[in-house]
């Protein structure tokens, strides 16, 4: 008899350990917890940081900073919210959103009340990246398509697996962990461009947390909550028509890998900006010389950058002419040029008039290819075309620009000694105890 898809998932994340993962995950893996702890600091400064911290004082009487004895749960929800409070965080097309913020934060969590060590953290959040990606393989990208924030739905079975992985739940609790979690994923694309985005992932860190508990201490489930009849698959896109399986020579991890953003934007403009830039470091370009930019891209960059004309810094996160404006005119692509406070340069809201940006049917919906075109005013036109974008997986951060990225990020809220020793105990992380970083947080 075939295992359910839900029981094939609970043998994977219980019996994997640190020895199992192939080899160069490590490396994978460590960037990913340097650069979500170094958003997550940067988003504990955001607007969305700042009403988080409103929320916890008016309901536990505690700042989002100070996460010692909070409970789990709710350690879990802060992390989560903070980490994607800026949209700077990393990204996979295995699930077609943003895995470590599903992951690091629960793992963070619970290393308040376990034992973790590095390895131990590791193998926690590359079984969950596993588990989600899996979950997501029949019905991504028609899913996200839908409306649904990948992110937040495929993540919450990411984050259940990796809160598993580190209680060291049986096979059956952790079966049990992950069908409770199928009653909770939620998030909608309507939502992007406003706090609620990144609310979205503080509530799939808790519920991931929740579900793992929950299954230690007994509590029941159905036991195909997310295969069977009006199941997750069901409910969420329709019967898939197949499951995938879990192999362990041929890890999403590796397949898909993990990408890094280098700007702290919508990942659908980082082609266009890089390609922006490079034209106006080639040709001299300043914004007086501009006529017109017309950029061509996939369906799902029109999807997701549904703001011409930006209110706030998150809605100019999700806009074309704004990330074009600001990529011919600022020296750097930084944190300071997508607040609310750079909505009032009169350069950039000039410039927004004069960007265009039309579909290309060719490339596929989640295609992050551009074709960008300028015409001066002198009449002369230049362009550029650009496959991906800067930071992918393939290609990724050097050491330094990293180390760059999250020093820009932790000293926006802890001083520079602090987080140059933080840095230094995550770059070794695989022999590092991960217990007492939230404390040091």
């Amino acid at each position: 008899m075939i295992p359910s898809f839900e029981r094939e998932l609970a043998v994977f994340t219980s019996s994997i350990t640190y020895g199992d993962l192939p080899g160069g995950i490590d490396e994978t893996v460590t960037r990913a917890f340097i650069d979500t702890i170094g958003v997550t600091l940067a988003g504990l400064d955001s607007d969305s940081g700042v009403v988080l911290d409103s929320f916890l004082e008016r309901n536990h009487r505690r700042r989002a900073i100070d996460l010692i004895d909070a409970p789990v749960s709710e350690a879990a929800f802060t992390l989560g919210m903070a980490s994607h409070a800026l949209d700077y965080d990393d990204l996979s097309w295995a699930i077609d959103g943003h895995p470590s913020v599903t992951l690091v934060p629960p793992i963070l969590a619970l290393s308040s009340i376990l034992e973790i060590d590095g390895r131990d953290a590791i193998t926690a959040y590359s079984v969950g990246f596993e588990v989600e990606s899996a979950v997501a393989e029949p019905i991504s990208p028609s899913h996200y398509e839908d409306g649904w924030h990948a992110t937040a739905t495929f993540g919450t079975f990411g984050a259940t697996a990796a809160a598993a992985s580190l209680l060291d739940l049986s096979v059956t609790e952790t079966q049990t962990a992950l069908n409770v979690a199928a009653s909770m994923p939620a998030g909608t694309k309507r939502n992007f461009g406003s706090m609620t985005k990144p609310l979205h992932t503080g509530l799939t860190a808790r519920a991931g947390v929740t579900a793992a508990l929950f299954a230690e201490q007994g509590v029941t489930s159905g036991t195909e909550a997310i295969s069977g009849d009006r199941g997750f698959w069901d409910l969420y896109d329709g019967s898939p028509g197949y499951r995938p399986r879990l192999l362990r020579n041929d890890w999403y991890l590796e397949r898909y890998g993990i990408h890094t953003k280098r700007y702290p934007c919508c990942y659908f403009t980082h082609s266009t900006i890089a390609a922006v830039r490079d034209l106006r470091d080639e040709h001299g370009i300043a914004a007086d010389d501009v006529e017109a930019i017309q950029i061509s891209v996939a369906q799902g960059a029109a999807d997701a950058l549904t703001y011409d004309d930006p209110q706030t810094g998150l809605e100019a996160k999700f806009s074309m002419p704004h990330a074009v404006a600001v990529a011919l005119t600022r020296e750097n692509v930084s944190l300071d040029a997508f607040n609310t406070e750079a909505l009032a340069d009169s350069t950039l809201r000039t410039l927004y008039d004069r960007v265009s940006f039309t579909t290309d049917d060719s490339l596929s919906y989640d295609s992050h290819a551009t074709f960008v075109k300028i015409k001066m005013r002198e009449g002369n036109i230049v362009s550029a075309r650009r496959e991906h974008p800067p930071w992918v997986h393939e290609h990724p951060p050097e050491r330094q620009a990293l180390y760059d990225k999250f020093l820009e990020c932790t000293t926006r809220t802890i001083s520079e000694e602090r987080a140059r020793k933080m840095l230094d105990r995550l770059t070794s992380l695989p022999e590092r105890r991960l217990t007492g970083i939230i404390d040091n947080l």
